[in-house]
């Protein structure tokens, strides 16, 4: 569904993402873990075409996206949940949640590429307003309250509400537990499953290497740019010297 071929991303002269290749299948969860500042939330961005990588390939469902605008690479059905929510503040949960499913709707009337109407016409069932106010109940008592008026866990619920009504096939999440409560971080664990058993892949970047491995297929390591290690959650939990050079997990228990 998802390759990255050896794309380098730069934010001026400074050399961010340094040769990141991976593959993300339909229906699979791919974590790219790593410290702060090793390129996580730049490899987000370049997927998504907010900071788009000089080099390499990008390409999703046969789709090069990597010189396509982000509202093209948006209506290929690639949704993002953003580190630090950034949801309108002064928009009501009802306002938020209808800009997204109303841009997903206007995005198949764009003079869009023949391949966008490809993509979109596979048959999936629809997230909606009502469907997303199911997995979220807090959202739906909280409704007409504007942005600035939910709790930080609110805030994250809404951003991946409003990512799911736009319906993507694939959902990249930057940070979606940071500052979750542990019971929170267990409802978005479930909700990830639910997306993969519906065929939705995720690709998730984490720091917090302990939720990732209970939901991911594949975990990729990241350090300086680069990735320094690919493997399933299994292996990586149990190899000690790539948990503590570059995730900072000290020896401790198993997946278990």
């Amino acid at each position: 569904m998802l390759t990255i071929q050896e794309i380098h991303t730069y934010y001026g002269d400074s050399h961010v993402l340094q040769g990141v290749t991976m593959h993300v299948d339909r229906g699979t969860v791919a974590a790219v873990l790593g410290r702060n500042g090793v390129g996580k939330t730049t490899l987000c961005r370049s997927i998504v075409g907010f900071t788009p990588a000089r080099s390499g390939r990008i390409v999703f469902n046969d789709v090069e996206t990597m010189r396509l605008p982000p509202h093209r690479i948006s209506a290929l059905r690639i949704g993002l949940v953003p580190q630090g929510r950034r949801i309108f503040s002064s928009l009501t949960v009802d306002e938020n949640l209808a800009i997204a499913a109303r841009l997903r709707s206007s995005s198949f009337r764009l003079r869009a590429p023949r391949f966008v109407g490809q993509v979109v016409g596979q048959a999936r069932d629809e997230w909606t307003l009502e469907k997303a106010f199911e997995v979220f109940p807090r959202l739906a008592e909280r409704r007409r309250n504007r942005g600035n008026q939910l709790s930080g866990g609110e805030q994250q619920m809404l951003a991946i509400a409003r990512a799911l009504v736009a319906n993507p096939l694939l959902l990249v999440m930057d940070e979606p537990t940071e500052g979750l409560s542990p019971q929170m971080v267990a409802e978005v664990a479930v909700l990830i499953r639910r997306l993969k058993s519906e065929g939705t892949a995720v690709l998730l970047a984490e720091q917090n290497a302990a939720f990732a491995v209970t939901v991911a297929d594949v975990v990729h390591v990241m350090s300086k740019g680069t990735i320094a290690h690919s493997s399933d959650p299994a292996a990586l939990w149990a190899n000690e010297e790539v948990k503590a050079q570059f995730l900072g997990v000290p020896k401790g228990p198993s997946l278990r």
